[in-house]
Formats: C-alpha cells, structure tokens, sequence
C-alpha cells in the first residue's frame, strides 16, 4: 500500500478525532449539565452508544494508519515529529481510558454535577493532544507533498 495513501487516512482519521474533540469539548460536555436528571441515565446510555459508533473507528484508524506508517515509511520512523505526534495519541488514549472512561460509566448511574465538571476539565487534555497531533501531521503531510 503507497505510504502517502497511508499518511493521508492518518491525516484524516487525526482531524476527524481534533474536530469531534474541540465539538465534545466546547459544546457537548458542557450540554450535559442540561440534560436533567430524570433523563440523564437513559441520555449517558445513548451518548456512550452513539458516540462508540463515530470514536471507535477514527481512533482505530488513527492508531492503525500510524503502525502501517512505522512500518513502511522510513523517512517517518526516523522523524522525532512523527514519534511526538505517536506519543500524543498515546496520550489522548491513555486518558480516555483512564478519565473519561469511567467517569462515563459513573455518570451511567446517574447525574453528578462533579462528574460533569471532571469530565470537561480532564477532556481538555484529549483535546490539546489531539490538536497537537493534528498540527504535527499535518504538518508532515504538507513536507512530503511539497517533495513528491
């Protein structure tokens, strides 16, 4: 498969997730506070539901797109940008496992105004890897097409 197919699915699935997670963070989680209590466990179901439907494939292609990268762009193995832009989407994963993650199944017993907070100020740190990320390769995409 040509890297630069590769690279541009990399580039795409990594915008999709900065777009969402700026929409996640400046309206949606903020919305929730909204919502009301007496909907709000049927609410967090459907969001968790819905939300795995659009997430789950761009992070799987993220994460695929950039091992099919290491594996066969040598230029991008060696590039210190491109093992930054890895180690921020290590980052966004590591925190949507470990804070956004179970404060969403918390919140699946209901409304807690602590839990909402918490859940839009631990997303800031998805949200800057992810923007950091989406500069990085973009980035190297605009390098390698000014060369080919």
């Amino acid at each position: 498969m040509d890297s630069r197919f590769v690279l541009l699915a990399h580039l795409g699935a990594t915008w999709g997730m900065t777009g969402l997670i700026w929409f996640v963070q400046v309206v949606h989680y903020p919305l929730m506070q909204l919502v009301g209590r007496e909907g709000f466990v049927e609410y967090s179901q459907k969001h968790q539901a819905n939300t795995s439907l659009v997430v789950g494939p761009l992070m799987l292609i993220e994460v695929v797109t950039a091992a099919l990268l290491l594996d066969q762009d040598a230029q991008l193995r060696v590039s210190w940008l491109f093992w930054a832009s890895c180690g921020l989407l290590v980052v966004a994963w590591v925190s949507t496992a470990v804070w956004q993650i179970p404060l969403h199944q918390q919140l699946l017993a209901g409304y807690d105004e602590g839990h909402v907070r918490a859940l839009v100020s631990s997303n800031w740190i998805r949200t800057i890897a992810w923007t950091g990320r989406g500069l990085i390769v973009a980035y190297l995409v605009w390098l390698r097409m000014r060369v080919s």
